[in-house]
């Protein structure tokens, strides 16, 4: 039962929260030390500034190419990618250009649905992209991963350890704009600030 097991909750000497917020250039933070995103109404909001000449790289990850995710600038787009277990890319790519100067970018799940556990999937949703508050990306996916995004912990400013879809970037694609946080936020009365 050791797999089974590792997914299970377990004793937290810290209060539970809701909200956790990363900086750049720090160490990747175990699966079991991070805010609970799976299956559930969630945000990741990153707090920018994009210099002239424009910038891309990992604004925030979690996983490798066998399940996980990554939150990046590319080509001067936002992009999300949800990697189901391996086994299919979900990607949404923002409509507008990521403008220069001081910028939020969002990205926001919403269930849209129950998951299904026993057949191995994850709870179905709405993938939205958001640049400084304007909705710029929308995809609906049938399903997501269901439990973990393995032992690899979450990163970000750089993907620590693998790419979530190593077709579309190579680790560790450290972001060359500046970071000031970015913030994972699972209670749905602050996903809109």
């Amino acid at each position: 039962r050791g797999v089974a097991r590792f997914a299970d909750e377990r004793p937290q000497i810290a209060k539970d929260r809701s909200s956790y917020t990363f900086y750049p250039h720090t160490q990747s933070v175990p699966f079991n030390a991070g805010p609970r995103l799976l299956n559930r109404t969630h945000s990741i909001t990153a707090d920018v500034v994009i210099p002239d000449v424009g910038a891309e790289g990992m604004l925030m990850t979690h996983g490798s190419r066998n399940a996980g995710y990554a939150l990046f600038v590319k080509d001067g787009h936002l992009h999300y990618i949800h990697n189901y277990v391996g086994l299919e890319k979900f990607e949404v790519i923002s409509s507008e250009p990521v403008p220069t100067g001081e910028v939020s970018l969002r990205y926001e799940f919403e269930p849209t649905g129950e998951p299904r556990f026993m057949e191995g999937k994850g709870s179905p949703g709405r993938l939205q992209l958001y640049i400084n508050n304007k909705l710029v990306g929308n995809l609906e996916v049938p399903y997501s991963t269901p439990q973990l995004f393995g032992v690899l912990g979450a990163s970000c400013g750089y993907a620590a350890f693998d790419s979530v879809n190593p077709e579309v970037y190579t680790a560790p694609f450290r972001f060359s704009g500046e970071i000031k946080q970015v913030v994972r936020n699972s209670d749905r009365a602050a996903l809109r600030r």
